[in-house]
């Protein structure tokens, strides 16, 4: 009786907001078609495929290729490199945004206060290729300009690009640079919720600058913080290819070839596709399980979740 209830009452609302279903269905189907539907093509990973006998015509050989996979000269490589480069952007570029957006909102002008904030998202209009090309001429060894300010101050020139324990820092200190900015909007517009009665009644009471960010203006971020901070686990694993393959080259291989990047060899260029869907499978999985549990155990810690 209480599920027929139920179902009239769901059917209401459905009739009261047609409007809004029918807005929502382009979403839906956008979904279905690009997300859902070429899910099917995971068994791929669980087969030894080929174009001539397709999908389901391709004998299986279950586990195989996830045993290649686990057995392989680059798996704790590629695990490694992907883990040290996602685990790395989040330590040093997560907390920036939200220092940068708690810094501009305590401009005084709100002139200054756009101006800075236009010149912060300029960098993520920047394309991953352009990105890259600047990247690859500012670390250039012999006029470059970062080479050059190290020659002015006395040292000696650094080849970046070919030194594999510089490029973690080139790859995560260049996405700091361009997301930082896009990635504080959030900060921004969750800072103009604070209540100005609460700011006022703190300088009342004489409480410094400092102290309004700290105990005022940083507790209302909070939440929103531990979303994002769950969400970027979600993705620790999902380093991608673009920018790495982009700057990659044979002397920094070792420390540069990600998940990613190793699924795109593999897949595209060695046409063995069961065997990149099994390491892209494997890698979704993962993304999947650090995303549970970073959810959980926020839920349980401050009350704030996805779900």
């Amino acid at each position: 009786m209480k599920s027929v209830k139920t179902k009239k009452t769901a059917l209401r609302q459905i009739r009261a907001h047609w409007q809004l279903y029918v807005m929502m269905l382009p979403a839906i189907l956008a979904i279905l078609v690009f997300s859902y539907k070429p899910m099917y093509g995971i068994i791929i990973a669980f087969k030894k495929y080929s174009f001539r006998q397709g999908y389901w015509g391709s004998p299986w050989v279950g586990l195989e290729n996830f045993r290649r996979l686990f057995g392989s000269y680059w798996f704790p490589i590629i695990l490694r490199n992907t883990l040290t480069l996602s685990v790395l952007s989040l330590v040093v570029g997560f907390p920036v945004p939200i220092l940068l957006a708690l810094l501009a909102n305590e401009l005084g002008s709100e002139k200054v206060k756009r101006t800075f904030q236009t010149v912060s998202y300029a960098p993520h209009f920047i394309s991953t290729v352009v990105l890259c090309g600047m990247v690859i001429l500012f670390t250039n060894p012999s006029h470059g300009i970062i080479n050059l300010l190290i020659r002015a101050m006395g040292g000696e020139p650094v080849a970046f690009m070919q030194e594999q324990s510089m490029f973690k820092w080139v790859y995560v200190l260049s996405g700091v640079w361009q997301g930082s900015g896009w990635g504080a909007i959030i900060y921004f517009a969750a800072l103009s919720g604070v209540d100005q009665s609460l700011l006022d009644a703190a300088s009342v009471d004489g409480a410094s600058r400092l102290q309004k960010i700290l105990y005022v203006n940083l507790p209302v971020l909070v939440p929103t913080i531990v979303v994002m901070l769950v969400l970027q686990c979600g993705s620790l694993l999902g380093v991608g290819y673009e920018k790495v393959l982009l700057l990659q080259n044979s002397l920094n291989q070792e420390s540069s070839e990600v998940i990613s990047t190793y699924v795109y060899r593999m897949g595209l260029v060695n046409y063995d596709y069961s065997f990149s869907t099994a390491a892209g499978l494997f890698n979704s999985v993962c993304n999947a399980a650090v995303l549970v549990v970073a959810n959980t155990v926020s839920r349980r810690l401050t009350n704030a979740s996805l779900w």
